[in-house]
Parts: C-alpha cells; structure tokens; sequence
C-alpha cells in the first residue's frame, strides 16, 4: 500500500492544538468541581462535548485538509510549470545522458530541431560534449552559439537524495524520468556582448614592420639610375598597399617601415597570403635578383608596447626563417605566410666575423664549455659539434661533446675522437653533462633551434648562457634563452657555419685532420654531396677544411652503403607510389637496418631524380613511429608543409614524426596535406 501524504511542520501543530486546549480545559473543570460539583458537571459536560468534536475534526477532517493542501499544491505547481514553460529566459531538463526530457517554450525556439536534441543536446550544440555536463553537484558553464546567436549555457546536476515526499505524484514523476539525476540547463543570451566584442576587437590597432631582406645586395647589382629607381618602385607599392588597408605607415631607415592599421583588415591580408611579397618579387629593372621583403605583425589583446614587441618577434622570426615572408604573431602563437622560395645566399662575412667576436668573449668568460646537436645526431650536427670543440681548445678551455645515440653514419667518424690524442671525457653523455652544467659552463647548441629537438634539453633549463648556431629556418617554439643566436638558413650546414666562424678566432686556431674531415663530411651529406644549397660560400669553406687537411677520399669511403640498404633503397624507388603525378610517396623498411632514418632520407635524395617529382616522401616505421623524410628541388616548400604535420626543417629538406597510426593513415595525411596546400596556393 502505497504511504499517504503526511502532514508536517507548523501545519500539523497547527491542527493538533485543539487537543493541547482540551487538557487545559480538562483542568479547568477539575478546579470547578473542587470550588462547586454542579458547576463541575456542566463544564465537564462541555469539555467532553469540546473534546469529541475535536476528534472528529481531527480523524475525519484531515482527508479533506490533505486533499485541500494537494489541489492548493497542484495548482501551485501547475502555475510555476506555465511561469517556467513561458518564461523569457531558455530553460531544460536533460537526463544525466545530455538527452532532452523536456524544455519551455524560449528554449525550443531556440533549438529548433527537437528530435535532434532528444537524442542529444550535442546535436544541437555540438560545443556540449560528454565532458562538459556536470557529473557532480556543481554548476558548469560553456559558450555555444545556435544560429546567429550566442548564449552562455549553466548547467546544474540535480539529484534526487529520497528525501521528498513520497507520495503518488513523486513516484509518477520518477516513472517519467526514469533516473534520480536530471541536469538543469538554462541559456542567457550574450550575442549582443559577443558582437560588441568582435567589433571591438575589429577596431583593435595593430602593429607590423616590414624589411627589405637583401638592400644591400639589391642596390649593388644594379647601376645608380635604376637604384633610385628601383627603390621608388618599391616605396610606391609599399604605401599602396598600406592604403589599401587603411593604415598608418613611416619609413624608419632606409629599408625599414612601421605601419599600423586596424585588425578588421587583418583577415583579408592572411587570405590573400599577404600579396605584397609578390609583388615586391615582381620588380625587376634589369637588376640581377630580385628584392624581397620581411613582414612581421603583432596581433592581440595585450598593450600597444606588447603588440609592438609581437611585432619585433615576428620580424626576428621572419628573418630566421630566411625572410620572404610574413609572420603574424598573437602573443604565443604564431603563423607563416611565404617564405615559398629558396633563399639567397649573401657573400659578405661580416655577421660571420661579428658572431665570431661575440663567441670568443662568451667562451673565454667561462671555465668550460659543453656542445650539444639534435637528438639522434648525424654527420652535421657531430661535425659542428667538433669544430666548436676545436675553438673552446684554442681559447684554453676545457669542452665536452654531448653525444647519447647518433645514426650509424656518425659512428665511423666518431671513433677517432676515442684515440689517444683527444681526452677521455671529450664525449659524455646527458647525464654526465648535467654534472658539469653551471654557472661557469657555456653551452652551446648546433644545428638545431627547438629545445625539446636537443640531444639533452635539460640542460637548457640548467645552463645560465647558452649559445645557438644553426642553418635550419626558425621555428616558433625555438630556444628564447640564448646570449648569442646564430641562424643562416641560407648556410648549407651547421659545419659550414662553424667553419666560417672558425677563421676569424684566431689564436692561431688550427683544425687536426680528424676534425677537418668530420666537418667536411657534414657539408658534404647535408649538401647531398654538394648538390643540394651549395653556395660559394660552402666550397670556401670546404677549402678551407681541405687546407686543414681533410682527406676527401677517406671522407668518401666512410660513406659507401651496405649491400641490404641498397636493396632496401631499390625497393622502396621501384614501390614508389606517384600522387598526381608529382608527388612520390614511398615506405621504406627500417628491419635490418641499422639507422633506417638515414635512408629514408636517402632514398627521399634519390626520388628527386625521377624526371617530373616535384617532391618526395619516404615514411620510415621505427621504434613505434613513422618519420617522414620530404625533400624537394625549388617547386615546394617541403618545411612548411612538415611543420603542419608538427615537423620543421628548410624549404627544400624537411621532416616530421608521427604517432598512434598506421602507414596507410600517414599516407593519408601526406595525400591530404598536399592537397590543402594546392588548394591554398603553397604548392
């Protein structure tokens, strides 16, 4: 039998009070009696008369009092539910499972699709996920947008302890639920806030700075007329531009200018992939390059000084990155525009003389120095690594080489570097090293800009100078703690930036035959064997190696391939795979080999060879990931592309690392990849 409503609280007392006054009058009477019997029987009479209707109001009037109090809350509760159903403000109920039991009239205007919501609300708001509704007594909010307009949803779990009355109407209403937890979800309306803050942020005032990269190149491959010439050609597309747009601009020097302008233009410039990098390209009177330029836009809610700073950064980015390009920075990220062709190696040594100068003082400030390259080093990164030791040793400081695993190609050259004519502890590895890591210790990082990319990156974190020489172009996420940053993304390899840096020294610095040789070698594979960004510079400096007696065919027969490589390598060309006819994506098998990332990268080399490649691919399954080798000629910037896929490296030799998926998916990925950035213009 189902239990009744019981009464409680003041209501109850409040009926049972004719009781507690019949005792009193019971009393009262007795008192009467002793004062008078006659007078005692009467009131007796009348109390007994007094108590019996009490009774019977009290046991036959209490159902009717009940049904009194359940049609009193039946309306009460039927005038909340229409309060509620016509409310203003977008109310529901959902089940625990973000199902919709039932909502009033503003919120199914809102939602429109009701059978869609009834499955789950995400098919309404797909910003709502299982993650976000509330699995505990605590109110959660989310931002979700219904059409054009915009509402702040709070969400509360309510749950149902038993505690209630637990009459018929309780028990219909939990039949209908079916659950004892309900999420109680109400909208309020922000899209008036929200289109207020779009507008104020379209008026936002930003800051950008736009260099001429090669100035000076430019002016002197040209006569005087066509100078003056060429510049107001320049001048004149540059202040067009800015009209465009609607910005201030002021020229500070004779290659440099300042502009700002408001934000709302800002998205027609991305889409356009900044169009003045082109037309700046364009210009040619007879001179014998052509001029690039440099963007850097600084984009954000912070102060004008913070913009401004946004602005320098991506102006140092641009520049790392080889310039021929633009770079939007908000405030941590950032993003790339350009940068499509292979740059222009500059003649002139003077920031190679004036770097030299600066890591003579850094290196003689300090007792010791520790050199450090990439994780898994190959020739290069080793070869700079020795040529920096070779300073420290000239300037009488002791040096150490981290060196933790390296690919096979390394090993043959590093084993002379164990003899007796180099210390013991020339090369450590991580752990040794953050023994040694001070405040007396200058370490110094070499073909390589990403820190978490090192040979050890703890080291970073515990060294107070640290130095940065490398060819690679900049990345966001590069070392921001280094005294003295050195990147030449026009430099063919880290060993022919250290070998640069290495004549002006001086001290009578002079490289042993060892030493010369792994530089060389370094030159030489990253080059693949002078073929690849070699300049004029690269064969002075291999010239200069050559003089300090590195033995080329020595060098040479380092480098012969294993029979099953080769027959791994011949594999993979003759399975190559040709995307649209341009694009050759091959899997190379890493089973028995003992670096399987050295020739994937070696068979990327090879495919360029194939007439009509525009770019290569080869996707290497080691150590449960797929490292992607992409090289190309001059038709694709293989290093944006990587970075998409969270890689880096330059504009004709790249690579990335992928995780959790299969060589079909990655394939996949490389196909999708190639097909954004045709859509996009990038390739």
């Amino acid at each position: 039998m189902k239990r009744g409503l019981k009464l409680k609280g003041m209501l109850r007392l409040y009926l049972k009070w004719p009781l507690f006054l019949s005792i009193l009058f019971i009393i009262m009477d007795i008192q009467l009696f002793v004062i008078n019997r006659r007078i005692g029987v009467i009131g007796a009479v009348y109390c007994v008369i007094f108590i019996l209707i009490t009774l019977i109001l009290n046991f036959f009037g209490k159902k009717g009092i009940r049904r009194d109090l359940v049609q009193f809350a039946e309306n009460y509760g039927k005038m909340q539910m229409n309060m509620i159903k016509e409310m203003d403000i977008p109310y529901a109920v959902l089940s625990e499972e973000g199902q919709l039991l039932w909502g009033n009239d503003k919120f199914l205007q809102v939602i429109v699709n009701k059978k869609a919501a009834r499955r789950s609300i995400t098919n309404i708001f797909p910003e709502i996920t299982q993650n976000i509704l509330p699995k505990l007594p605590e109110p959660k909010e989310a931002h979700v947008q219904a059409g054009e307009r915009y509402y702040r949803c709070v969400m509360n779990l309510i749950v149902d302890s038993g505690s209630s009355v637990g009459g018929e109407e309780e028990l219909a209403f939990d039949q209908m639920l079916d659950t004892k937890r309900i999420i109680a979800m109400c909208l309020y309306e922000e899209t008036e806030v929200i289109n207020l803050e779009k507008v104020r942020e379209a008026e936002n005032l930003v800051v950008g700075l736009l260099y001429i990269d090669n100035y000076d190149e430019l002016i002197d491959s040209i006569d005087e007329v066509r100078q003056a010439l060429t510049m107001a050609l320049i001048d004149r597309k540059v202040n067009k531009y800015m009209q465009s747009i609607d910005a201030i601009s002021k020229k500070l020097e004779k290659d440099k200018f300042f502009f700002a302008f408001k934000q709302k233009y800002l998205d027609g410039l991305m889409s356009s992939r900044f169009s003045i990098l082109e037309e700046i390209r364009n210009i040619n009177l007879g001179n014998d390059q052509s001029a690039t330029i440099s963007i850097g836009i600084g984009v954000g809610k912070g102060t004008y000084m913070e913009r401004y700073e946004w602005a320098r950064g991506a102006m140092d980015l641009a520049l790392g990155r080889g310039g021929d390009q633009a770079v939007v920075k908000n405030g941590e990220k950032e993003q790339f525009f350009g940068g499509k062709r292979v740059q222009i190696e500059r003649n002139t040594r003077v920031k190679a003389r004036v770097k030299a100068h600066v890591l003579k003082e850094l290196i003689e400030g300090k007792e010791r120095v520790v050199v450090m390259g990439h994780s898994i080093g190959d020739v290069d990164s080793f070869g700079a690594c020795v040529g920096i030791y070779r300073i420290a040793k000239t300037l009488n400081r002791k040096a150490h080489i981290v060196v933790d695993e390296v690919n096979s190609s390394v090993k043959p050259i590093m084993e002379r570097f164990y003899s007796k004519d180099y210390e013991s502890d020339l090369l450590i590895d991580g752990e040794e090293a953050k023994e040694l890591v001070d405040e007396s210790t200058l370490l110094v990082i070499v073909d390589v800009n990403k820190g978490s990319y090192t040979e050890c990156p703890d080291l970073i974190d515990m060294a107070q100078s640290v130095v940065v020489i490398d060819h690679h172009r900049q990345a966001g996420d590069a070392i921001t703690k280094a005294l003295l940053f050195y990147i030449e993304p026009y430099a063919s390899s880290a060993c022919e930036m250290v070998a640069e840096i290495s004549q002006y020294i001086g001290n009578g610095l002079r490289l042993r035959p060892a030493e010369a040789e792994a530089m060389y070698a370094g030159i030489m594979i990253d080059t693949n064997y002078f073929t690849d960004k070699a300049g004029v510079r690269t064969f002075e400096a291999m010239a200069y190696l050559r003089r300090s007696g590195a033995d080329v065919v020595r060098v040479r027969k380092l480098f012969r391939e294993d029979i099953n490589e080769y027959k791994i390598k011949a594999a993979a060309i003759q399975d190559t795979e040709l995307y649209l006819g341009e694009y050759a994506i091959a899997e190379s098998l890493a089973e028995g080999v003992e670096s399987p990332t050295v020739l994937g990268a070696k068979i990327a080399n090879s495919l360029l060879d194939i007439n009509g490649v525009k770019a290569s691919f080869v996707l290497t399954k080691y150590n449960g990931k797929i490292y992607i080798s992409a090289r190309s000629i001059d038709e694709l910037n293989v290093q944006v592309m990587m970075e998409r896929l969270g890689g880096g490296g330059h504009i004709n030799m790249a690579g990335a690392q992928l995780k959790d998926m299969s060589m079909e998916e990655a394939k996949a990925i490389i196909r999708e990849t190639i097909d954004n950035m045709i859509t996009e213009g990038e390739a």
